[in-house]
This record gives C-alpha cells, structure tokens and sequence, in this order.
C-alpha cells in the first residue's frame, strides 16, 4: 500500500526547519481507508510532503496517501513554497537578492521585497496576472556562526556561510539527525570570494607577505615601520567575531601558524562597513571580502623568493590567490520544496554566473587563458629553475602547453590530504556537467598535475601526476553520461616546474600544488 510504502521510508530524523515551524499546530493523517492514523505537530509541508513530530519522532509522509485533518493542515490548493535561510550578511545583503530577482524573471514572476527589522526581510514571488503568492524567500541577516546555530535550533532551512562547516557543528548536526553536513549534497559552492588585506589609500606600504599578514592580526608585528611604512602603531580592524570571513581568516591565516588573534582588534558587524573605517584611518589595516573592499586600497601578497600575487577575478577562480575562500549554500537532508529547488538548480547554471558577476561577485564560469597571458608565470619558471628543473624540462613543458589554453578551473588538496578542497570539488561537478553537456565536444583536455619544490625533482613528478590521474577519474565518475568518444581527456605531469608561490610557507606549498585543465 502507498501510504505504509511511504510511512515506513519516511521516518527520517530530520530535525530541520521551515517555515511552517513558527505556526506548528497539531493535525491527524489518516490514510484512505482509515486502517493507519498518525497524529502529532505539523512543522513543514513542502507541497507534497508533510513532516510531523510524533510519539515515534519525526516522520516524513507522502502526501498523495493520506487526508490531513486538524488546525495545522495546509491549503493544498493555495501553497506558498516557503524557504528560511540565515547566515552571512554579504551573501543575504547582494548576492542572494540578485540571484532571486534572475531566477523569477526566467519564471516569468515578479518579486516584492519586505524589509521587517534591520535583519530580516522576505522576498514574495508571485504570478503576474492574478499576483498570487507562489512562494516566499524569508531571510535572517546575520553572520555564519549564527546561521549554523539557527539550522541546528530548527530556525532556518538553508545557512548562508562564508567557511566550510566546523568539526563541531559537523558533530552537532549528525547528532541532531541531520546526516553528514560534509556530504556531496549537502553544501554548494554559490560564488566565489577571497580575504583581501586593505589600508587606507594614503598607507605607503603596498604590500605584505602571507606570514607578516599572520603576524599582524596576532599582535607580533604592531608598527608599520617593520613593514617599510611610517613609525606609526598598526590599528587592527576585522568582521565581528562570529562572522564567516572572520573565521575564515581565523582558520586558514592564524591556525596554520599556531597563533591567534590580537585582543586589541576592532570589529565591525559588516565587511563593508570595515572597510569605510579602514579607509578613513592611515594606519590601520583590516581583511576584508574581495567584493567588499570599496575605496580601501588592496595590498599585494609577496614572499621571501620574490613572487606576487593579486586578488582577481582569475586568481580568485584559479585558486592561485591563496586566501580564498568561496560562498556556500549548507542544505537540509530532506527534499525542499519544487520551487527551492528549481532556484538552486538556476544558481549554478551560465545564467545565473553573469548575475553573480554583475553584483560584484567572482563567478564560477570557466575562462580561458592564452600562453600569451601567464608570462609572468613562466618568467617565474625560468627564474626558479635549478639543477633538478633544468633548460629541457622547461622546454618540454612549454612544447606540450603552447597548442593549448588553460582553462581557470582548477584543483587543490586540502592540507595533509590527498581530498580535494572545498572549491575543487565543486570544480569537479561544474566540470562533469560541462562534459555531460557537450560544452568540450571534438576538443581535447589535459590534466597537468604540479607540485612544490620540497624532496627530490622526479618524486614530485610522480605524485604531481598521480593527482592528475585521480582528478581526471573523480571528473570522469562524476561524469556518468558522458560519451568518451566525443572528447580527448589526458594526462601530464611537470611537478615542481611551474611554481606560483615561494615554498617558504605551508600557503605557498598549497598554492603549488595542484591540478590544472588545459584545453585545445
């Protein structure tokens, strides 16, 4: 029978939130022929399936099966596709509004904007014609900590977040019944950011190193004269505390390094608004989102060895900018309602990459650079080169790369590990689709695995091209249509000839070792 088919299957412990749970009222699903009853608190209808909190927990019940009786029963025939999201300001302020209003005018829908309170706001879609209500975008402004902290309370159904999600939230939420949060479906790259040092315009100093940076927020360096700038003290300026980009530079500039931050440090509850302060301030100097620097001048990262290295929209996509730090959606286990969906699906298609572009933000969509266009990468090269990269190896790089163009997607491990990170796995699907599609039909495509300069030239080689193999298999798995005799998918390997940063620091390593695509 349908309805123990789908009884049975649905008991999933999803302690998740919609917005139903603000009005949760009692009801009773009976199935047709009365032979099964279940009665409880309605918190969430997604147009065909109701979650109810019952005396067995939480069940999830197909809604064709059963006839609703109680307070808390929907409309069916008037649904409103309702989705709560809460979490970083900088995703709910820009990027999130220009993406609902790209996604309606696709639907042929209009939107109506409701400002309740300095953090929260509603976006209503409804149907030209007779403006009736087909769904409700409710947000939270807030920062990442707390978006993550309303999923677990049952106060949001999607966290808007500027990190990956912690180890203990990771635990938190498994233990709430919400599954593994690190799973393939359950976070999706939405843009792409990076943490960029900004100073006041008139600050002479144009540029710092990664680990300076590190020491400068954590109080080991505190005047601008041991930066090549003025005797004058270092105001330290950042987000609040528990923003996403705060912890963002929490976890990848100070962590990697053993320090922590300085207890002197400014806070401000926006980036933007960090940014102004800094701006009007010649000694200070803050981290602020890519997207957000305003008229704060950007300083360059350098290392010992000479390298340098801008925040852009390439190097951003590229991850050859080493502090980036891209824009995730975290989603609920349990299926969301038609209309969600369908707005997710917009977020990662070429459309909506030209909205998120256009609001400031640093897309996903694949670029291709000449050779032409890396001269300061190969100038790099050859000024890098020693006895164990020598005039032939670079030679041979340069002949099998020169037909070609590299494509800015590309792929980086997490450190200590052979996984991809965050960005490069959703590289990885982005890729797969483009190859399901036919987007590289008739062309050939070269995954070139690098590595960093430390142990001997020909181990680098060798585990530089395992990488690439192991990407190419991760593509071609998650790949599952794709015609291999449409497309020529191939492998190489230069290990430490190609360097992007100096191997002085664990950043450096991480930038250099990779798996680029190069394309023909």
């Amino acid at each position: 029978m349908a309805w123990r088919r789908a009884a049975v299957f649905a008991a999933l412990f999803l302690s998740v939130f919609t917005p139903f749970a603000v009005r949760a009222q009692d009801v009773t699903l009976t199935s047709p022929d009365g032979a099964v009853e279940i009665s409880g608190t309605l918190l969430g209808f997604d147009g065909e399936f109701y979650r109810v909190d019952t005396k067995y927990g939480e069940l999830t019940v197909d809604g064709s099966g059963v006839l609703c009786d109680g307070p808390g029963c929907p409309n069916l025939s008037e649904f409103v596709a309702e989705l709560a999201l809460s979490g970083s300001s900088a995703m709910a302020e820009v990027l999130l509004p220009a993406l609902i209003e790209g996604f309606a005018l696709r639907q042929g829908l209009k939107t109506n904007r409701s400002n309740l309170d300095p953090s929260h706001f509603d976006y209503v879609l409804q149907r030209p014609d007779d403006r009736t209500t087909v769904g409700r975008f409710a947000f939270r402004v807030t920062t990442t900590d707390e978006g993550f902290a309303d999923l677990l309370a049952n106060e949001a159904d999607v966290v808007m977040a500027l990190r990956e999600i912690r180890p203990d939230e990771r635990t938190r939420a498994y233990e709430a019944g919400m599954g593994d949060m690190t799973g393939r479906k359950r976070s999706r790259v939405l843009a792409l950011d990076a943490m960029v040092p900004v100073v006041a315009p008139s600050n002479p100093v144009r540029a710092i190193s990664v680990t300076e940076l590190a020491r400068v927020f954590s109080g080991q360096i505190t005047n601008w004269m041991d930066l090549g700038g003025p005797d004058a003290p270092i105001a330290l300026h950042l987000p609040a505390e528990g923003s996403g980009l705060s912890q963002a530079v929490e976890d990848r500039l100070l962590q990697p390094v053993a320090v922590s931050f300085a207890a002197d440090i400014q806070r401000h509850d926006r980036s933007s608004t960090m940014a102004r302060a800094v701006t009007t301030d010649p000694f200070a100097i803050g981290i602020a989102s890519y997207a957000e620097t305003g008229n704060a001048q950007t300083l360059t990262l350098t290392g010992t060895c000479g390298y340098q290295l801008n925040a852009s929209r390439r190097s951003i996509k590229t991850e050859d900018y080493p502090l980036t730090s891209p824009m995730f959606l975290y989603l609920p286990a349990r299926r969301l309602p038609q209309l969600a969906r369908d707005f997710l699906a917009y977020a990662q298609s070429p459309a909506a990459q030209v909205v998120i572009r256009r609001a400031g933000f640093v897309d996903q969509s694949p670029e291709q650079i000449s050779i032409n266009a890396q001269g300061e990468r190969f100038a790099n090269a050859i000024q890098a080169a020693g006895p164990e990269v020598d005039l032939e190896s670079l030679q041979q790089m340069i002949a099998r790369l020169k037909p070609m163009k590299r494509l800015t997607t590309s792929f980086r491990f997490e450190t200590g590990s052979t996984r991809p990170d965050a960005q490069s796995r959703a590289n990885i699907a982005q890729l797969a689709r483009a190859l399901e599609v036919g987007t590289y039909d008739t062309r050939k495509l070269l995954f070139v695995g690098f590595s960093d300069g430390e142990g001997a030239a020909s181990a680098n080689r060798n585990i530089a091209m395992k990488r690439a193999q192991a990407v190419r298999e991760s593509v071609l798995s998650a790949a599952e249509t794709l015609d291999l005799d449409r497309v020529e998918i191939d492998v190489a390997a230069f290990g430490e000839a190609l360097p992007m940063a100096c191997d002085d620091s664990a950043w450096g390593r991480k930038v250099n070792r990779r798996v680029e695509v190069w394309v023909r």
